[in-house]
C-alpha cells in the first residue's frame, strides 16, 4: 500500500531482436519507454547514434481504417449491445496473431471501397434528384428543352420572382419590343415561371425590359426533350442507383460477421501503436539499439528471466533525489484501498518518493459518504448495482475502481441508515400510517438511534469531530515525513506546537494541568507558537510572523473544521426530500387507500427517490472528494507525480488471458 519504487533502464540489443524484445516487454508490462535525449548529452556517442522509426503514422492509419470499419458496421448491420456484459476473452497468442490482424485490416480496406461506391451513388441520386426538382415547373411545357427558337425568333425559359406583377412586366415588354411575347408555365411561392418569346433583333430590348422585374434565366438548360421526358428518365435512372447503392449496402452488411474480429483489431492496433510509440523513443546504430526507461522494482527478476534469451547488455540504477520530478509514478493498493485510486487520480498522483493517500484516505472516505447518504435503501441499491456490474462486466481499471467504491460506499450508506433509520426515507412507516391510519411502532425504524431531523446539534458536533480527528492525522502523517527527511525541527514547529496547544485546551476546559490556575501546557504550546513562527525571520519580520502565524493558524483550523459541517446538512437534506417524497405519495390515500391511491403512491415514490437518489449519489460524492483534495490532503500531500505508462497490452473490447488492465 505505497508508490511503487522505480528502477532506472538502461539497454542495448542487436538490431535483429529488436522487434522481438518489445514484444516481450509489451507482455511484461512493467516497463515504461521515455525520450532519448540523454543519449545524446554525449557529443561522440551522439555523432554515431540515430532515432529509431516505429511506423507511427502507418499505424495510426491502420487503426483509423479498422475504427471507420467498424462505424460502418454499426451503420449498415447494427445490433443491439447488452445493457451488462462482460468482454470477449482471448488468448495471448490469438492476440498478438498478426497475420489474423492484416485479413481484418483487408477486410476493413474492402469496406472503405464499398463506401466510396455508396457515396459515389448517393452523389449521384443527389444530383438526379436536383434535376427533377429543377424540371419539376416546367413539367407543362410540351416543348423540348433545347428549342431555341425559330430562324427569326428567339425562346428563352426564365424565371421572375413571385412578388413580380405579370401585368406591368408584359407591359414594359409590348413598350420595348412590341412583337414579343411572355407566357406562365406555372408559378410556386418563391418563382413564377415562364417562356419568352421574341424576334431576334429585339431579344437585347425585351431581356432588358424585363430584368427590372428580377427577370433570370431558367436552370434547365442543356437537356434535350420535354421536362416530362427528362423528369422520367431521371426517375428511372434513380431507381437503377437506388437498386446498385441497395446492392452495395448489403454487401457491407455482409461484413457484420468482422465485427468481433474488428474490435479485437482495433485492440491490437492500440497495442501495436503502443509499440510503435516506443519504438520512436529508441536510438541506434547499424548494428545494436539504445533504450532508456522505467521499471518497476518488484519485476526486476521477471525482467531479468526475459532479457536472458537476447544477446543485450542492461544495467538498473536507483533514481537519485533530484530525479524524482522525472520519475513516473505506479500505486500499489489492496483490494479494498485501490478503489480510491479513481479519486487520486482526479486529483493529481502523488510525487514520487512521498506519500500514497489512498490507504489513509479509505476509511475517511467510506465512512463519510455512508454518513452523508446513510439510507438503508439507498445503500442496498448502491451494494447491488455494484455486485451486478462487477460480476457480470468484469470491469478493468478506472471502471472497476468506480464499481469497487460504489460497493465500500454502499455498504457504508446502509450502515448509517441503521443508525438513522432510514429506509428510503421513512417510507416504511408511512406505509404502515397508509394503511392502518396510525403510528406503528416498528423499532428503529421508528426510533432510530440518531434521528437526523431531531438531533442535528449532535450530528453537527460528531461531523467537526471527525473532521478534526482526519485533519490531525493528516498533520502525523507530515511530521512522520519530516521527520524522515532530517526536518525534525520543522515537524515540532509546524505541527507538534497546534497538538500541544490543542492538548493544553483540552486539559484547561477538563480543569487537569493547571498551576494556580494557570494551564501550563496551553502557555508552553503559545510559546512555542511565538518562537516557531519567528524562528526563519529577522528583525521586525518576527513580529509580523507572530500574527501571521495565529491569524492564519486560527482561521485556517476554524475554516477547515466547519467544512466538515457538509456532513451534518447532506444528511439532513436527503432524509428530509426523502421524508417529503414519501408524505406527498401518502397524501391520496388520506381518505383510504384505493386502486388509484395506491398506483399515484408507486408513481411519486419512484420518480421522487431516483430524483432524490441521482442527487444524493453525485452531491456526496462531490463534497466527500471537496474534503480529501482541500482539507485532508492540504496538511501533508504533495502532487504532481508523473503517471507510469508500461509498454504493455492495454485493451478496450477484449480481455486478455493472465493480463489484469
Amino acid at each position: 500500500m505505497a508508490i511503487v519504487k522505480m528502477k532506472k533502464l538502461q539497454l542495448m540489443v542487436v538490431r535483429q531482436q529488436k522487434d522481438e524484445l518489445l514484444r516481450d516487454l509489451t507482455i511484461l508490462g512493467c516497463v515504461e519507454v521515455t525520450d532519448p535525449d540523454a543519449f545524446f548529452e554525449d557529443e561522440e556517442a551522439a555523432s554515431c547514434l540515430h532515432h529509431e522509426s516505429g511506423n507511427l503514422v502507418e499505424a495510426r492509419s491502420d487503426q483509423t481504417r479498422l475504427v471507420n470499419g467498424l462505424k460502418l458496421l454499426d451503420k449498415y448491420a447494427p445490433v443491439k449491445s447488452k445493457l451488462l456484459s462482460s468482454h470477449p476473452e482471448v488468448t495471448e497468442a490469438d492476440f498478438l496473431d498478426d497475420a489474423a490482424l492484416q485479413e481484418e485490416l483487408a477486410a476493413a480496406k474492402a469496406l472503405e471501397e464499398l463506401e466510396a461506391q455508396v457515396r459515389r451513388l448517393s452523389g449521384e441520386e443527389s444530383k438526379l434528384r436536383a434535376a427533377i426538382e429543377a424540371l419539376r415547373p416546367w413539367t407543362a411545357l410540351e416543348l423540348p428543352l433545347e428549342t431555341a427558337g425559330t430562324a427569326r425568333t428567339v425562346i428563352l425559359l426564365g424565371m421572375l420572382p413571385a412578388a413580380a406583377d405579370l401585368q406591368e412586366a408584359r407591359k414594359a415588354l409590348e413598350d420595348a419590343a412590341p412583337e414579343s411575347e411572355l407566357f406562365e408555365v406555372s408559378a410556386d411561392k418563391e418563382q413564377h415561371y415562364v417562356v419568352l418569346v421574341c424576334l431576334k433583333e429585339a431579344q437585347t430590348e425585351a431581356l432588358a425590359a424585363l430584368r427590372t422585374f428580377g427577370y433570370a434565366f431558367s436552370n434547365v438548360g442543356g437537356m434535350t426533350g420535354t421536362a416530362k421526358e427528362n423528369i422520367d428518365a431521371c426517375t428511372a435512372e434513380i431507381a437503377s442507383i437506388t437498386k446498385q447503392r441497395v446492392a452495395v449496402e448489403a454487401e457491407i452488411a455482409a461484413y457484420g460477421t468482422h465485427r468481433d474480429a474488428f474490435k479485437l483489431s482495433i485492440d491490437r492496433m492500440t497495442v501495436k501503436i503502443a509499440r510503435a510509440e516506443a519504438e520512436d523513443c529508441l536510438v541506434g546504430t547499424d548494428r545494436v539499439v539504445c533504450m532508456r526507461g522505467w521499471l518497476t522494482a518488484p519485476e526486476e527478476e521477471k525482467l531479468a528471466q526475459t532479457l536472458a534469451k537476447y544477446d543485450c547488455s542492461w544495467e538498473l540504477q536507483d533514481p537519485v533525489e533530484d530525479e524524482y520530478p522525472d520519475v513516473p509514478v505506479k500505486l500499489k493498493n489492496n483490494k479494498v484501498t485501490e478503489a480510491l485510486n479513481m479519486v487520486t487520480n482526479m486529483y493529481s498522483l502523488p510525487a514520487y518518493g512521498t506519500v500514497d493517500p489512498n490507504p489513509l484516505m479509505t476509511p475517511f472516505f467510506v465512512l463519510f459518504y455512508g454518513i452523508m447518504m446513510a439510507d438503508m435503501g439507498y445503500g442496498l441499491l448502491m451494494v447491488i448495482a455494484a455486485l451486478v456490474a462487477l460480476k457480470v462486466m468484469r470491469p478493468k481499471r478506472g471502471t472497476k475502481y468506480f464499481c469497487k467504491l460504489l460497493l465500500e460506499c454502499g455498504i457504508s450508506t446502509f450502515v448509517l441508515g441503521i443508525v438513522t433509520g432510514g429506509f428510503f426515507g421513512n417510507a416504511i412507516p408511512t406505509l404502515a400510517n397508509m394503511f392502518t391510519g396510525h403510528d406503528v411502532p416498528l423499532g428503529i425504524l421508528s426510533k432510530p438511534l440518531l434521528d437526523p431531523l431531531t438531533q442535528t446539534t449532535t450530528i453537527l458536533v460528531g461531523a467537526m469531530a471527525l473532521g478534526f480527528i482526519q485533519l490531525v492525522t493528516g498533520m502525523v502523517v507530515s511530521f512522520v515525513e519530516k521527520a524522515k527527511a532530517g526536518n525534525l525541527a520543522d515537524g515540532i514547529f509546524e505541527e507538534g506546537i497546534w497538538w500541544v496547544i490543542f492538548i493544553g485546551l483540552a486539559l484547561f476546559l477538563l480543569k487537569i494541568g493547571n498551576i494556580g490556575g494557570v494551564p501550563v501546557v496551553l502557555c508552553i504550546g503559545g510559546l512555542m507558537l511565538l518562537y516557531g513562527s519567528g524562528r526563519h525571520a529577522k528583525g521586525f519580520g518576527k513580529v509580523t510572523a507572530v500574527f501571521g502565524e495565529i491569524y492564519n493558524g486560527l482561521t485556517g483550523w476554524f475554516g477547515d473544521i466547519l467544512s466538515y459541517s457538509r456532513l451534518m446538512a447532506l444528511m439532513l437534506a436527503g432524509s428530509v426530500i426523502a421524508q417529503v417524497f414519501n408524505t406527498l405519495a401518502a397524501m391520496p390515500s388520506q381518505g383510504g387507500v384505493t386502486v388509484v391511491s395506491i398506483l399515484v403512491f408507486l408513481v411519486i415514490f419512484l420518480v421522487g427517490h431516483a430524483l432524490n437518489f441521482g442527487l444524493n449519489l453525485l452531491g456526496c460524492f462531490v463534497h466527500d472528494l471537496r474534503l480529501q483534495c482541500l482539507e485532508f490532503f492540504g496538511k501533508f500531500y504533495v502532487d504532481g507525480g508523473k503517471p507510469f505508462r508500461p509498454l504493455e497490452i492495454n485493451t478496450k473490447y477484449v480481455d486478455v488471458e493472465n493480463h489484469d488492465f
